[in-house]
This record gives structure tokens, sequence and C-alpha cells, in this order.
């Protein structure tokens, strides 16, 4: 059964929380997709992952770029999976399509914004309806992820 999680970013920006989550992801030796709410969002996080952190960076494409099939970290504006990813990563309020098909989805979403949180209420609800198992996480004032429910 896919695990959904809930990622309400309430003390930090998605630019300082995703990269480490993305981090956890590739060591555990999954294949991501990172699913933005547009084309400007897509590419700006391709920018930023590759400077994030001075010592490092995230080895990643986008949908549009050759080889995304081969990507570790593919990031999209669309449904698609190009890189047979087994995790997904949704922002910005863009819509999920088919969760089934993942092991793991995770919706992180600004707290600060009223459209985001009323996506992940509306995506909350449906999923539970259709009896997925749900987990919610949010930022503690520390930036650590806490389990609310």
């Amino acid at each position: 059964m896919t695990e959904v999680l809930f990622y309400h970013l309430t003390e930090s920006r998605l630019e300082d929380a995703l990269p480490p989550l993305l981090e956890k992801s590739v060591e555990r030796g999954w294949r991501v997709v990172v699913q933005t709410g547009s084309d400007e969002r897509r590419d700006a996080l391709d920018a930023h992952l590759w400077t994030y952190r001075e010592a490092s960076f995230l080895a990643h494409g986008t949908d549009r770029a050759d080889y995304a099939d081969l990507q570790p970290i593919l990031l999209t504006s669309g449904e698609d999976t190009g890189n047979g990813a087994t995790v997904r990563f949704l922002v910005d309020a863009a819509q999920p399509g088919e969760v089934a098909s993942y092991e793991r989805v995770v919706f992180m979403f600004d707290g600060h914004d009223q459209d985001q949180l009323e996506a992940a209420r509306a995506h909350w609800r449906s999923l539970k309806d259709a009896g997925m198992q749900l987990t919610y996480w949010q930022q503690t004032p520390e930036r650590r992820w806490e389990r609310k429910a």
C-alpha cells in the first residue's frame, strides 16, 4: 500500500526543507520525481538543487532534458514519471494524479499560502475517503518534523 505523507511548512521555505528530504530518499536507494505547480518553479528548483549547499549538490535532472530516465531525482511540472520513480513529491499544490502506483507520495505545502493549504486539505480528504493511510507532519520552531496525525 502507498504511504502518503503531508509535510506542512511553517518555519522554512520549500527550498530549505526539500533538499534534506531528497538526500535521505537517494541515500535509501529510491528514485524520486518532484512535481511542481509550474514550469517556472521546476526550473527554479533545478537551479537551486545544484547550488543549495556549498560543499555538495543533488544529482538530478528535469523532464525536458536529455537522459531524464537515468536521473535519480527528476523534476517535472506534469504527472509523468520519466525515471521510474517509486517516490513522488508534490509541491506548490501540484495535482497528484494516480498515487497508488508509488511506494511513497509526499505532499509538501507552505502554511503561509492559503491556496496551498486549501489544496492540501482537499487532497487529505480525498485520499482519506479513498481509504489511504495518511500521516501529517508539521515543522517545529527548530525546523524539525513532528508527527501530528
